[in-house]
């Protein structure tokens, strides 16, 4: 009974707080504004509220938190499209927004993702009528998932995966676990443990069908970009450390102190996770007495430049091409890792940090091919690259085992999609009809009709 009462009040304080901190919102939104982390213009959106219609016919609602989730999802989108069935796909960031809008055109319908509070996401389902929502990896959102299950809407999610952080956060609040994740009709989880996570929190209907980050194409680059970089460069030594936090690059920039004199030329190619931090990273490497180029500003390393900083949006392909070692960050000054799948299927050598718990499975397969070295500090990420840079047998052996690793693990795009195939059978009938043309009544048969409702003949006319 105890129980009962702290999940009512669990769930019930989390609607009712959303209630009254309702009209605080907006302020809170348009500050995000002044930041550039929402769209003065869209901001409706995060109400529920839009100008654009629902197309008839059956819709699939499609939320991706942000960038890395919409690609990931990107050939279930389409493969659902091919299905004549709408899609309105949603998104939490701006940077995701402009990657819908450049990946799917008018081919999908992008919204950004309601606030979750009773107003915004009712506004939103009252407008849009789902017939199915796919949620993509775990974004659990009590309000959404509670008026979906109201409305009968199967919820599904694929992808599925859970961090150790955000585990051990549900299991401390175990019974609103089950009854937030028991309301979801299937989940498509990534690993054999993040089935066994999902079940333990509470969800009905778990199975395993892999990382669709896999089964997509490596990220793409301007070749003439690429080719005009790679001229620059020329016969240089290079080494990249991409989707690097606070810190990281600052042991980047001290590797390549410590490696300029034994390989002469030398080119670290520094990328940050986030790309607004280039000023900062770019004066700390400053500092180290490092010659500093910034492709935020459009400049070309010359013979004299120590390192290429990536501080743009959407080009890891671009910078992966330019390397073949990689060391992947948020993995040695801050926790979680990056995923290395892009690497490797760019053919980079993988280095990592210790502190890669979520992306534990995939590091896993790949170090099992013999792709990935793990590096636990500084000293020993300076061993791991000068050693790369100079055996090129070595750095060929794990580009070679990356590319195997990558292949043995494909196949969740097929798995996904057998799963959600009796969810999508009767949508997919529903399309067909809503794309069948329909008759058009010939003029003199129209002309009949109103001659006999003219002389009082309903009868005849209703014939």
């Amino acid at each position: 009974m105890k129980t009962g009462i702290s999940v009512w009040f669990a769930q019930n304080g989390y609607w009712l707080g959303g209630i009254l901190g309702y009209p605080l919102l907006k302020p809170v939104l348009y500050y995000r504004v002044r930041k550039g982390k929402e769209e003065r213009a869209r901001i409706g959106e995060r109400f529920g509220r839009t100008a654009v219609a629902r197309p008839d016919g059956p819709l699939v609602w499609i939320h991706a938190a942000s960038v890395g989730e919409t690609l990931a999802v990107s050939q279930v989108i389409e493969s659902i499209r091919d299905y004549g069935i709408s899609i309105v796909l949603t998104t939490g960031t701006v940077t995701s927004a402009r990657l819908a809008v450049e990946r799917f055109g008018d081919n999908v319908i992008h919204q950004y993702v309601p606030l979750d509070v009773v107003p915004a996401v009712s506004r939103f389902l009252d407008h849009w009528r789902p017939d199915l929502a796919i949620n993509v990896e775990t974004e659990v959102w009590p309000t959404t998932i509670s008026e979906l299950a109201r409305r009968k809407i199967a919820q599904i999610i694929v992808n599925g995966r859970i961090s150790d952080r955000s585990f051990e956060r549900w299991m401390q609040r175990r019974e609103l676990a089950r009854t937030l994740f028991s309301r979801f009709s299937l989940v498509m989880a990534q690993t054999d443990l993040d089935a066994e996570r999902f079940a333990d929190l509470g969800a009905l209907h778990v199975q395993v069908t892999g990382n669709l980050k896999v089964d997509r194409s490596a990220p793409p680059a301007d070749d003439q970009v690429v080719q005009l970089l790679r001229q620059a460069i020329g016969n240089r030594p290079v080494w990249a450390a991409i989707s690097t936090f606070d810190g990281e690059e600052d042991i980047a920039g001290n590797v390549h102190v410590a490696l300029a004199k034994q390989h002469q030329g030398l080119l670290s190619v520094i990328v940050p996770r986030h790309p607004d931090r280039g000023d900062a990273v770019a004066a700390q490497l400053a500092g180290k007495g490092l010659k500093v180029c910034r492709r935020s500003l459009g400049e070309v390393p010359t013979d004299d430049v120590d390192v290429l900083l990536g501080d743009t949006m959407g080009d890891m392909g671009l910078y992966l091409r330019l390397s073949e070692i990689a060391f992947v960050g948020r993995s040695m000054t801050a926790r979680g890792g990056q995923n290395p799948l892009e690497p490797a299927m760019l053919g980079t050598a993988v280095l990592t940090g210790p502190y890669i718990e979520n992306f534990r499975d995939t590091y896993k397969q790949l170090r099992q091919h013999g792709a990935v070295r793990t590096v636990d500090g500084a000293e020993a990420l300076t061993q791991s690259v000068d050693l790369l840079l100079r055996d090129e047998e070595a750095r060929n052996h794990m580009i070679s085992a990356g590319y195997a690793g990558v292949r043995d693990m494909r196949g969740a795009l097929v798995r996904t999609m057998k799963g959600l195939e009796r969810f999508l059978a009767p949508l997919r009938l529903e399309a067909r009809f809503f794309a069948r043309p329909r008759p058009v009544p010939e003029k003199k048969h129209a002309i009949n009709i109103q001659e006999k409702i003219a002389n009082g003949d309903l009868r005849k006319a209703l014939r």
